[in-house]
This record gives structure tokens, C-alpha cells and sequence, in this order.
């Protein structure tokens, strides 16, 4: 039995609100379960000097936990001169995810921008914020080819992510906290819509695990992507 009495194979509740801050070209609040991250996409007509007058667009990320998204304040980062090593990991994951997903020519030369702040932390920030940030991103892309600075979508396949890890000796899918702070294997799964690999991350504390059990970690992973991609999908086109 899961700790939250949840079938093996079945996710927290997902919701994503959109337009949820007046000023970024996107926004959403994305919920899966008791984490909570705030996601929003700021456009700039400037690109990092490598790529400059290149012709492509540039997508990144910054990540950070608000001090009480967990059980304990957590020290900010600003006040120690420095962002921690998981943060950088973090934020370079959803930037590199978001953009496996983007025609940067078509999205011509400028960046956008994700930031995702956690706001309540329990178990799949990554995850969260990345599914989110997809979202955030959609929504700053419309508003461009609304504007008619972009003539074709660059975002033509959703990106999304969820954890699965075995737990209790059974492979399991979205881990929150209780789960992930136990479970002897566990990993992310970033994919497109399409079932496109992007990234695994799996990592074994104190077990270790078969090729078939990845193999049904990775069934599970693509039916938790199926149902974000659907929750998505609803958000974008509300």
C-alpha cells in the first residue's frame, strides 16, 4: 500500500491555472498533488552572444524554492551569494527539456525566458515545474502569433516529465515525498507528447534494479505523460 493509498499506477490530481500574474507573457500555477510551482515566461528580443545572428530562438530556466515550500524554512539562496549545485542541475534540466521541443527557427531570433518558483514542495518539483513551464511557454508563443511576430507555431509537440521509482519492492508512478525519500530506485522521465524520449534520470539508493522493471517504469511514465499532456492541452486552450 502507498502511503497516500494510491493505486500503483495512478497520479496525484493535476490542475494548471493560466494567467495567473499580470505581467509575464505567460503564466500558470500547476498543481500535482501537494506541489506547487508557479511557472512564468518572459520574452526578449536578445539571444545569448553565442547564437547571435544566428537566425534561432533561445529558450532557458531558473529554478528556486520559495523558504516554507517545504516542512522547514529553507535559507534563501541570495543570501549565500550563490545558487546550490541542485539548483543549477534543476534549472538546466527544464531549460534543455523545453527546448528539445521548440523549432527554433521558427521561433526567430530571441529568448524566452521560464522561471519556476516553487511554492509547497512535496516530492517532483523537476517534474512539476517542467510540465508547467511547457505551459508558460505555449501561452508567451501565442501571444507572439497573435501578434504576428511569429508566423508558425515552434511548439508543435508538448513536453512534459513525471517521476516513477519502485517503492515497497512494486514500480510505481508519480512519487510524492514519503515515496521518493524511501523508494530504492526512482527516476524522471522528460518526453514529448509523441512518446519522445528527452531525458531519464534513474538512480538506485541501497537496491538495484532489472531491465524489466525499468521497462515498466517507463510504461508507467508514458501514462502519466498521456494525462499531462491531456491537462496541458485543456490549459493552453481555454
Amino acid at each position: 500500500m502507498r502511503p497516500s493509498g494510491r493505486n500503483l499506477d495512478e497520479m496525484r490530481g493535476i490542475s494548471i491555472d493560466t494567467g495567473v500574474t499580470k505581467h509575464a507573457e505567460g503564466s500558470c500555477l500547476i498543481r500535482m498533488g501537494d506541489t506547487h510551482v508557479l511557472c512564468t515566461a518572459t520574452i526578449e528580443d536578445r539571444v545569448p552572444p553565442f547564437i547571435k545572428g544566428s537566425g534561432l530562438g533561445w529558450v532557458t530556466a531558473e529554478y528556486g524554492m520559495l523558504p516554507r515550500s517545504t516542512t522547514s524554512r529553507m535559507r534563501r539562496e541570495a543570501t549565500a551569494g550563490k545558487q546550490g549545485g541542485r539548483t543549477v542541475e534543476i534549472q538546466r534540466l527544464i531549460g534543455r527539456s523545453l527546448r528539445a521541443g521548440v523549432d527554433r527557427v521558427a521561433l526567430g531570433e530571441r529568448q524566452i525566458t521560464i522561471d519556476c518558483d516553487v511554492i509547497q514542495a512535496d516530492g517532483g518539483t523537476r517534474c512539476a515545474a517542467i510540465t508547467g513551464g511547457w505551459v508558460a511557454l505555449k501561452l508567451a508563443v501565442q501571444k507572439l502569433m497573435k501578434a504576428g511576430e511569429v508566423v508558425s507555431d515552434p511548439l508543435t509537440d508538448p513536453v512534459a516529465a513525471i517521476s516513477c521509482g519502485i517503492y515497497a519492492g512494486q514500480p510505481v508512478l508519480d512519487l510524492d515525498y514519503p515515496e521518493d525519500s524511501e523508494a530504492g530506485v526512482d527516476g524522471n522521465f522528460i518526453m514529448t507528447g509523441s512518446k519522445r524520449l528527452i531525458e531519464v534520470q534513474m538512480s538506485a539508493e541501497g537496491s538495484t534494479y532489472s531491465r524489466d522493471q525499468m521497462n515498466q517504469l517507463l510504461d508507467l511514465a508514458e501514462a502519466g505523460v498521456d494525462q499531462l499532456v491531456a491537462t496541458q492541452l485543456k490549459a493552453v486552450n481555454a
